[in-house]
């Protein structure tokens, strides 16, 4: 046990008192390292920081999430500072510490002791449950820095503490606090409040830490300001009456105009509507009224995917340079994933500088596009979860694509939907093929109309549902067939004719096998041919997308007749991207991804055609019979990315048709295969499977296995664990990233790396001498050379001792793992010239596979059968 220090057994420890105990050091110009502000000090600046954080926001905002005196918990956030373990650490941190003699009888010899409890946040902590602060106060100001300290049972007047004398000065701080701010705790009656609160005191604590309150020796008060400016906080300054026509340049359609119309408070809306009707500048409208009408402060747009994050990024900075004044700071959306970073590099001017590009603070920007992930993690037990909360409070959060999302996230994402409610936000939900189940799940109340397209406002408690005028109709006829060499050969015959054809397969494996067989022939006809899929090198997927996206986009108007195309690709095709195909060839899937490939075909109706076009769709099915008895034998790998139950569902309604219209047969399409109906022998089987699960194989979890899941991820009661992995997307397969070089030469005091690209990139080992610019691009460049990949297909890894080189450069280990000869976090192989990976230490890289990659098909493994991952 740590024992305070003290004179004899029969003397008590005495305290430092309040107003002399230290926050921070002080760094001076020259190197010195001296006391910096003071607790009280410290305390004082975040509190007023909150409270003009919370002058900022819009009335209604604040009165609903923020109850008077909120400001005092954020002041309150570090008074576990005046305590004996963290005075002595600070101390110790200063230059020319010498204990005198007062110090000495309460300070603790081992300050490395407070990790046991949480450090001072346990102390801020356990002192708010002593002085009868409220119902969650406690808990805010143990999880300032992210999650929920572990006290054991440490009470505020434990020895560790310091017992007695040092909790009444952290008492008379708290006292203190009260005068200065005028205010006394909140009563917080809910966990929405709890969480608002908890984010604003970590927003304003990462202010009030920052270069504006450095000297200890400068006034703070005037700085206030212009800290949280600096930060970006600062309110939209729209241009005001801007009509539909003005911000897009075209005429609103009537879901358009329809949405607007009801979209203009907080509450749930979802948008029903088919691809390419204009679904984003709806809501991009909405939001704009919205904010105009002051009842949001900015706007956060999730989207499923990384790639369809970067398209609608595009998008909605071209929107904000129509609305926002010319010289708005926050004229730019920031974007949000895990690889933004990587395309942000070298750009200047985003939202308030660079403080809303560190760390976890992306989503607290004005306006940001991401992916969904962000913003589920708003009601996850994860990290800063809380901050995420703050961010979103009081925005526009448009939900785009909720179809795609399976029971694990869509458990999530309902409570995320109800949290969002209880934050005074507007949300939009935007959807081609929603269920009525879940149209219910979001909105937590039985629809009644079956039109569409349609517009569900629910307001409170009441629930609108607004039937919207319908687009007219494309015929699309369909052929199914089993074998895929006919499609081969059709696809290269109606290219050779000049269309854009669109090849959609299920699993990364197959769709480089199709692109294997179409290449060769297709460049002896003159045709182009693509491959887009997940698995890729980031600088080489950046680039193909780029490429193909465009071409078979608006832009590529002019291009897309001059020569035919053939663009084959996975998953990433089907959604959200605004590409154009003459003709569709798609392995058979689910309605909805079905639905939402079909989106792709013909999308554009002014868009210059060859004459032999027809819009056709020919799907890859096997014989419904065979289908429901062996359902992994006759759907393949598909079996092993969706549920065969649903698989066979679709294929049923399919086979009905060989001509579909759309959009008017979207939602009956969508009711045929999804609604609940009694099932008998094998499809009895294979629908208790979707729910229950089974014991074979991936995707063995059902989905009531699956929800439950999803519930254990969610933040409840405040509780916030520093260790937690929760993750936002479900999957029994883990992933790896995995470097791939041409070369590594180790020099004396570098490490030269050649890339497949075949540039050098040079390592110092020192990288502190390295500017913070030049360091973030070789990090960035080494990231652009990784691909993702199935854990299991990946090289083997090498101890961490052997990558000294690249430890400050990418994550290699857990820095704190002191274990040498542990295998490092991401392997790394070389490239050859003939495609092939070898080990950085010479040799096979894999014992089962063979491993390839190339620049035009991917990264590749090439031995036994495999079930794929879901791509």
């Amino acid at each position: 046990m740590i024992k305070p220090k003290t004179l004899t057994d029969n003397n008590p420890p005495q305290a430092m008192l309040w107003g002399e105990c230290l926050a921070k050091t002080y760094m001076t110009t020259d190197g010195e390292k001296l006391a910096g502000r003071s607790v009280f000090n410290h305390c004082q600046i975040v509190g007023f920081v909150a409270r003009e954080l919370l002058n900022r926001m819009p009335n209604d905002l604040r009165s609903k999430l923020f109850p008077a005196g909120s400001e005092l918990v954020a002041a309150a956030h570090d008074i576990g500072k005046v305590s004996p373990t963290f005075q002595e650490k600070i101390l110790r941190g200063t230059n020319g510490y010498v204990k005198n003699s007062r110090h000495e009888l309460s300070l603790i010899d081992n300050p490395r002791g407070e990790s046991a409890w949480g450090g001072h946040a346990g102390v801020s902590q356990a002192t708010a449950i002593a002085s009868d602060a409220g119902r969650y106060i406690p808990q805010i100001l143990g999880q300032h820095h992210g999650y929920s300290p572990e006290l054991q049972g440490k009470l505020a007047y434990a020895e560790q503490f310091g017992g007695q004398a040092w909790q009444a000065q952290r008492i008379a701080l708290v006292a203190e606090l009260k005068e200065t701010l005028e205010c006394d705790w909140p009563l917080v009656i809910n966990k929405e409040q709890a969480r608002a609160i908890a984010g604003l005191t970590s927003v304003a604590d990462w202010i009030g830490s920052g270069p504006f309150f450095e000297n200890p020796d400068e006034d703070w008060r005037p700085n206030i300001l212009a800290a949280i400016d600096n930060a970006g906080f600062i309110a939209p300054f729209l241009r005001a009456n801007l009509t539909f026509e003005d911000i897009f340049s075209f005429q609103a359609k009537d879901a358009q105009t329809q949405l607007t119309a009801v979209a203009n408070q907080p509450g749930v809306y979802i948008l029903e509507a088919p691809m390419a009707l204009g679904k984003t500048e709806a809501a991009l409208y909405a939001a704009y009224q919205t904010m105009a009408a002051g009842h949001a402060t900015g706007i956060y747009f999730a989207l499923p995917t990384q790639l369809t994050s970067d398209k609608i990024h595009q998008r909605v900075n071209q929107f904000l340079e129509k609305i926002l004044a010319a010289d708005h700071p926050n004229q730019k959306a920031l974007l949000l994933h895990g690889n933004a970073w990587l395309k942000e590099m070298g750009e200047e001017g985003q939202p308030g500088g660079s403080w809303f590009n560190q760390g976890k603070r992306g989503i607290l920007a004005p306006f940001a596009v991401g992916t969904i992930d962000q913003a589920l993690m708003a009601v996850m037990n994860v990290k800063h979860g809380f901050v995420r909360a703050f961010g979103l409070a009081g925005k526009v959060v448009i939900l785009d694509e909720v179809h795609s999302y399976d029971s694990y996230t869509g458990t999530i994402l309902d409570e995320l939907v109800k949290t969002l409610r209880a934050l005074h936000c507007t949300v939009i939900i935007l959807s081609a093929t929603l269920t009525q189940e879940r149209r219910f799940a979001l909105l937590g109340q039985t629809p009644t109309q079956a039109a569409y397209p349609l517009i569900s406002a629910m307001v409170d408690t009441s629930l609108t549902e607004i039937a919207v005028e319908p687009l007219p109709d494309t015929r699309v006829s369909l052929h199914m067939l089993s074998d895929h060499t006919l499609a081969i050969e059709e696809v290269l015959l109606r290219a050779e004719q000049g269309q854009q054809v669109l090849w959609i397969e299920n699993t990364v494996a197959e769709a480089q096998e199709v692109y294997r067989a179409i290449g060769a022939r297709a460049s002896d006809l003159e045709i182009a041919c693509g491959l887009l899929h997940s698995r890729f090198l980031k600088i080489d997927r950046e680039r193909n997308e780029q490429k193909w996206v465009t071409l078979f986009g608006k832009e590529g108007a002019v291009e897309r007749s001059k020569q035919g195309r053939i663009l084959v690709g996975t998953q990433v095709l089907e959604q959200s991207l605004d590409i154009d195909a003459d003709f569709l060839v798609s392995r058979f899937c689910p309605t909805d991804m079905l639905l939402q490939r079909m989106g792709r075909l013909w999308r554009h109706m002014n868009t210059v055609r060859p004459e032999t076009a027809r819009c056709e769709a020919w799907l890859l099915a096997p014989e419904l019979e065979q289908a429901i008895s062996q359902p992994e034998h006759a759907f393949g790998n598909t079996a092993y990315v969706y549920n065969p139950y649903v698989l066979c569902r679709s294929l049923e309604v399919w086979l009905k048709y060989t001509e579909i219209s759309l959009p008017s047969m979207i939602r009956p399409l969508i009711e045929a295969t999804y609604a609940p109906r009694v099932e008998q022998k094998k499809m009895a089987k294979w629908q208790d499977e979707l729910e229950h699960g089974h014991r074979r194989g991936r995707g063995s979890k059902g989905r009531k296995a699956l929800r439950t899941l999803g519930l254990q991820a969610l933040s409840s009661g405040m509780q916030t664990l520093s260790d937690d992995k929760a993750a936002t997307r479900y999957s029994e397969q883990d992933s790896t990233l995995c470097l791939l070089l041409r070369g590594v030469r180790h020099e004396t005091a570098k490490a030269v790396l050649t890339l497949l690209s075949g540039e050098t990139l040079t390592l110092p080992k020192n990288h502190k001498s390295l500017s913070k610019h030049a360091w973030r691009n070789i990090a960035a460049s080494i990231m652009q050379n990784t691909v993702t990949i199935a854990a299991h297909h990946a090289p083997q890894t090498v101890a961490v001792k052997q990558l000294t080189w690249l430890e400050n450069y990418a994550y290699v280990n857990n820095k704190y793992d002191l274990d040498e000869n542990k295998k490092a976090k991401l392997p790394i192989a070389i490239v050859q010239e003939c495609g092939q990976l070898r080990s950085i230490n010479g040799g096979s890289p894999a014992e089962k596979y063979s491993l390839e990659y190339d620049a035009l098909i991917g990264y590749q493994t090439l031995a036994n059968k495999l079930k794929p991952e879901d791509e």
